[in-house]
């Protein structure tokens, strides 16, 4: 059952041969940080399979990036629940990957609407 503050964390760390693999696919030149779109797949990666989980579907993002990701660092990326709206199957989360240190690389908003929401 969800509950309001709830949270699910991943962390991951990209290597210079996985960016490698990554221009490949993209067509584009090795990037020397982590692209934003790899950090915003680990919150997809969150919420469809952990929190809400398998059924959820997007509705809304909105992300702010907020400095680099370093390459070979721990990122990690979480989600946490800042409302629930039974009545309509939504839920409101919130996001944000740092690092160790603590420093904020990307933060925003998600709403999605899930299963089995219950307030």
């Amino acid at each position: 059952m969800m509950e309001l503050d709830q949270i699910a964390e991943v962390t991951r760390r990209y290597s210079a041969e996985d960016m490698a693999l990554f221009a490949g696919l993209a067509g584009i030149d090795a990037p020397d940080s982590v692209p934003e779109p790899l950090i915003a797949a680990l919150f997809s990666y969150l919420l469809g399979v952990h929190l809400p989980g398998p059924g959820t579907n997007y509705l809304k993002q909105e992300l702010q990036f907020r400095a680099p990701a370093p390459l070979g660092v721990d990122l990690t990326a979480q989600v946490k629940i800042t409302r629930l709206r039974p009545e309509k199957h939504l839920v409101d989360l919130w996001a944000c990957c740092t690092t160790p240190d603590g420093t904020v690389l990307c933060e925003g908003r998600s709403l999605v609407k899930a299963k089995d929401v219950r307030g």
